[in-house]
């Protein structure tokens, strides 16, 4: 598909313009011959519109199009304290002139200092509710809370006049996932224009799973056979992958195209998330030097360090053969570098 017939596909989707698109694809040379493989980036660690930019600006432009045709004033999201999606979320609701409200779970948090992506929120003006975790409760259990609370500043808001636009942690919603089927596309002529030939894996971050079900959409409507690969950040299950991939086909049904995402060729793996979300792991970690120092690309310890951990292990085991041309979606989420200890880990080393 050309370019035009891309924005043809999406053109009764609401939309805003966000992001500085395409993304660069990029061939990691150094890596690339050091490991006989083809391996390439797909640069949305800098989407834009800010130098924090990331992989939730895709999914950003559909949501808040949808949000600004119903009327919306205020946008309210939810995640964790270090959230990237909430971060994004505050800077392309700022640029539209809405209101950004985040409730975040305090899985780290330091009162009194404020570091990274909550440090910016702050600098971004946007209405921050901290949810605080007793003993043994998850980001999950904060996302219930929170929504309990936005139900009742959504009632406030409305004797005001004013209506909020609610989205899910990630931005994961049939919705948000358009970004992706259009992110897909946009690789797949990436791809043509610089002869690279047959996609053999594509590697990406399996977080809330919206992207991931973009992916998927976009595969099927490209008649792309590549496999796709899902690095957990978190321990997954087989709900996680039927959740997927119903994403995907209800982003499908909403561009009225008659492809359907199926199970093969689709594999989550949560063997490289250690001991959880935004806890550091060593593999993580040495994936995030190898990089920096090979390539001078930065990964984060949360999402895109754990994920690269799991590619060059899945190298290493003979899992991905040799001269394979591989895409790894580099979502962003390098501000992580500069949070909290407890998130970070040993890196300086």
């Amino acid at each position: 598909m050309n370019k035009e017939e891309i924005e043809n596909l999406f053109n009764g989707i609401p939309r805003v313009n966000l992001g500085f698109f395409p993304t660069p694809l990029y061939k990691a040379e150094r890596i690339s011959e050091e490991l006989g493989i083809n391996l390439y980036l797909k640069r949305d660690d800098i989407t834009g519109p800010s130098v924090f930019g990331g992989n939730k600006i895709r999914k950003l432009e559909f949501l808040l199009g949808d949000a600004i045709k119903k009327g919306a004033t205020h946008i309210i999201t939810y995640g964790a304290t270090q959230s990237n999606h909430a971060m994004q979320t505050a800077i392309a609701s700022n640029i539209l002139g809405l209101k950004p409200i985040l409730y975040l779970s305090a899985l780290v948090y330091n009162e009194g200092d404020l570091r990274s992506n909550l440090f910016l929120d702050s600098i971004l003006d946007a209405e921050i509710h901290i949810i605080d975790l007793e003993s043994g409760m998850t980001d999950d259990d904060g996302e219930e809370i929170g929504i309990k609370m936005a139900e009742e500043r959504e009632k406030e808001l409305l004797k005001e006049g004013k209506k909020a636009y609610e989205i899910p942690g990630g931005g994961s919603t049939n919705i948000g996932s358009l970004g992706f089927a259009k992110g897909f596309l946009e690789l797949v002529g990436q791809v043509e224009e610089q002869e690279i030939g047959k996609i053999d894996y594509i590697f990406a971050t399996a977080g809330s799973g919206g992207t991931l079900a973009g992916i998927l959409a976009g595969r099927a409507i490209a008649n792309c056979d590549c496999k796709v690969i899902g690095m957990g950040v978190s321990p997954k299950d087989e709900n996680y992958v039927k959740r997927v991939i119903s994403l995907a086909n209800e982003g499908l049904r909403l561009l009225d195209n008659s492809k359907k995402v199926e199970k093969e060729g689709f594999v989550v793996d949560d063997s490289y998330a250690g001991k959880g979300y935004e806890i550091p792991s060593k593999e993580a970690s040495n994936a995030i030097k190898y990089f920096a120092r090979k390539e001078g690309i930065f990964l984060d310890p949360v999402y895109t360090g754990k994920a690269m951990a799991g590619l060059l292990d899945y190298v290493k085991k003979g899992i991905i053969p040799q001269n394979s041309n591989v895409i790894f979606w580099h979502t962003g989420g390098t501000t992580a570098l500069f949070a909290e200890n407890e998130i970070v880990g040993k890196l300086s080393d």
